[in-house]
């Protein structure tokens, strides 16, 4: 008979590499800096007068300046999806009409909040792998030549497929055809990530969330938003209380700015990322996320050197945003290599959301790596590396060198 104290015992785990700080390289939730946590780590502060009214009040002209802009802003409790229903709340009223241009997920998700919404919606789709057809959308605004279409809806980058909107040339279209559509953007992949301009490139109503290039945690979604966009939505018929962007950006009592209580310890964090942005200076952050990027993309060529079947999902890299790479790996690969990144070294990557629906087998072929917010050269480059070691231990195979390439890649920047 076994010792008593063997009879019941536990077998002994599998060694792994994944014991450390685990590594989450997933396009949002973004890593969150220790400095960002540990303003947020603190006893609930006065919400009626002191410190956190006068720290609100710096926050306004930081968001401002992130969004290149010197018109109006708005703060929501919410997520992403939040920020859209506040968009289309004070956008549209019940019944008007809206053009959403489609690249992914992200898109056709505005499209449907809007239509659940009340609000007449045409969708252009571009499908999963190609950026918007300037061409296709100057005709849909020609052909609406009652001028029925009170703004027109895209992504600067969808966080599905990665495909990045050229803003500006949305912009020239809709002088050149003459429509007084209002632009409006979602940039919750790529605020503070990819360079953008709201004044300079026209935008009449940015879209944003804290929990990617703004690196503080779910739960705030922003609205910026001109005085043309202002003064053409007043009166809309969609807009409740909780949602209006007037007391929001306009209030004379601080519970007005949320409606209610404030969200105290997502500001104190919000605080201290912008004040990391501003150390940094914002054109070095686009710069780095730029350099990270191509690292990333440099390391994807190589491989798919050695296999067809490993591809980035936009071909041209001018068409690529620089927060997040979605990519192909073939079969079932690149979910093995998901879950051997994050169960054997510790390095949780993005599913392929959008490309595939959950169920169809084309679902597994598909994964995403992040490369947003607090993100430096050594975490890129060892999710690149810890990628390419899982690729060798499960007999993927690949063109060999990619960690390299991707070393010389920002080396030479």
């Amino acid at each position: 008979m076994k010792p008593a104290s063997t009879m019941h015992a536990a077998p002994f785990p599998a060694a792994t590499l994944a014991h450390g700080r685990p590594y989450l390289a997933i396009p949002g939730p973004s890593v969150m800096p220790d400095r960002v946590l540990r303003a947020m780590h603190r006893a609930a502060p006065n919400i009626y007068e002191g410190e956190l009214h006068d720290k609100v009040a710096t926050i306004w002209p930081r968001l401002r300046a992130v969004a290149r802009t010197s018109q109006h802003c708005a703060i929501y409790i919410g997520n992403g999806h939040a920020a859209w229903e506040a968009a289309n709340a004070n956008l549209f009223s019940r019944g008007d009409k809206a053009l959403v241009l489609a690249v992914g997920r992200f898109g056709i998700g505005w499209s449907e909040s809007a239509r659940a919404m009340g609000v007449d919606v045409e969708v252009l789709d571009f499908g999963k792998s190609s950026p918007v057809d300037l061409a296709r959308i100057e005709a849909a605004l020609r052909a609406d030549s009652a001028h029925k279409i009170k703004a027109v809806l895209a992504t600067q980058v969808d966080t599905s497929s990665s495909i990045k909107t050229n803003v500006q040339a949305l912009r020239a279209v809709l002088d050149a055809v003459g429509h007084p559509a209002l632009l409006a953007i979602d940039c919750i992949a790529s605020l503070g990530c990819d360079e953008y301009r709201m004044d300079d490139w026209g935008v009449d109503l940015t879209v944003a969330a804290s929990q990617k290039g703004l690196m503080t945690p779910p739960g705030l979604g922003f609205l910026w938003f001109s005085d043309k966009a202002r003064e053409r939505c007043r009166g809309n018929d969609l807009r409740t209380p909780y949602w209006d962007w007037e007391p929001r950006a306009f209030g004379t009592e601080f519970w007005q700015f949320f409606c209610g209580t404030a969200p105290t310890h997502h500001l104190y964090g919000l605080d201290e990322a912008l004040t990391m942005l501003d150390e940094e200076r914002l054109e070095n952050v686009w710069a780095r996320h730029r350099a990270l990027a191509g690292a990333v993309w440099a390391a994807f060529d190589t491989w798919h050197s050695g296999n067809p079947n490993i591809a980035m999902n936009v071909a041209k890299a001018s068409d690529r945003g620089w927060s997040v790479t979605a990519a192909r790996i073939g079969g079932n690969d690149a979910t093995r290599l998901r879950q051997w990144c994050e169960q054997q070294a510790g390095v949780t990557l993005g599913i392929g959301l959008g490309m595939a629906m959950p169920g169809d087998p084309a679902w597994h072929g598909f994964l995403r790596v992040a490369h947003m917010g607090h993100v430096s050269a050594h975490m890129t480059l060892g999710v690149l590396g810890v990628m390419e070691t899982g690729m060798q231990a499960l007999g993927i195979a690949h063109g060999e060198g990619g960690v390299l390439a991707a070393t010389r890649a920002l080396s030479a920047r």
